[in-house]
């Protein structure tokens, strides 16, 4: 399993952006993710100066880019295979309902944040059934 540090992470998406600037070949993740930063044109030039902000920390209800990117990707792979069963067809629900796929995985987040959030405070791992139960109330 692709468990990477907060580094990590973040150079992937660093390294992406430059890649995809720069004409460079690219992985298809590399390709997903550039693609979801086109969405959010207001990362752009954070991500385009990595000096500045690879180390940056956020404070809590500041927005993290970073987080807010990988989860993204954590919400096109989860919809790619279906996992946990059922988040495919809520997506596409919730596509119906705001009119596009990006404003359907930002209601999404709110779902995958209260799943973990849940998480942190029992002391457990995520649990899908609260992750679907949220995603039905969307």
């Amino acid at each position: 399993m692709f468990n990477p540090t907060r580094n990590e992470a973040r150079q992937f998406l660093f390294d992406a952006w430059r890649k995809h600037n720069g004409g460079e070949q690219m992985t298809p993740l590399e390709h997903i993710a550039v693609r979801v930063i086109g969405l959010h044109p207001e990362f752009h030039g954070m991500l385009a100066d990595p000096e500045h902000h690879q180390d940056r920390d956020y404070l809590q209800g500041e927005l993290n880019p970073f987080l807010h990117l990988m989860m993204h990707l954590s919400i096109e792979e989860q919809i790619s295979i279906d996992q946990p069963a059922g988040v495919r067809a809520a997506f596409l629900r919730l596509t119906a309902k705001y009119g596009s796929d990006h404003e359907a995985q930002h209601a999404m987040m709110e779902c995958m944040a209260e799943m973990i959030m849940q998480a942190q405070r029992a002391g457990t791992g995520p649990d899908a059934a609260i992750y679907l139960n949220c995603l039905s109330r969307q």
